[in-house]
């Protein structure tokens, strides 16, 4: 699974941006998708998850009611909406596939997916 994220950019703290993952590779259907993000001289950290079923949902306590996570397997496309958005959001932010769930497990650490994207900034400025 080859995956693609785009739509980083600058944005006010308050506003708004989403976020897709395209993904190329006939198996995208039966991964389960994470997105993570990263701000300088920090790990990385979970962001999101939805199981590749699409029935389930998971987020980090820091963006729950403010990011929403959805996914379009049809056209092999994962989508980050983020609201609300603070300037400690501010991050490169990256999705993962992982194709070692059932159709609705998801996993919150990094170390369960196998496949990354190249990443897309975010800057929230205040």
């Amino acid at each position: 699974v080859q995956l693609v994220e785009s739509g980083g950019g600058l944005v006010q703290a308050g506003g708004l941006l989403r976020l897709p993952c395209a993904a190329s590779g006939r198996t995208f259907s039966s991964n389960a998708i994470g997105w993570f993000r990263q701000a300088p001289g920090n790990e990385r950290e979970f962001v999101a998850a939805i199981s590749w079923g699409g029935s389930s949902t998971y987020y980090a306590n820091r963006v729950k009611g403010r990011f929403t996570i959805s996914r379009d397997n049809a056209k092999n496309t994962v989508y980050l909406q983020m609201n609300s958005l603070k300037p400690e959001d501010t991050a490169v932010y990256y999705c993962a596939a992982d194709p070692n769930r059932s159709p609705t497990e998801v996993a919150d650490t990094k170390y369960e997916y196998d496949y990354w994207g190249q990443g897309t900034q975010v800057t929230v400025s205040s």
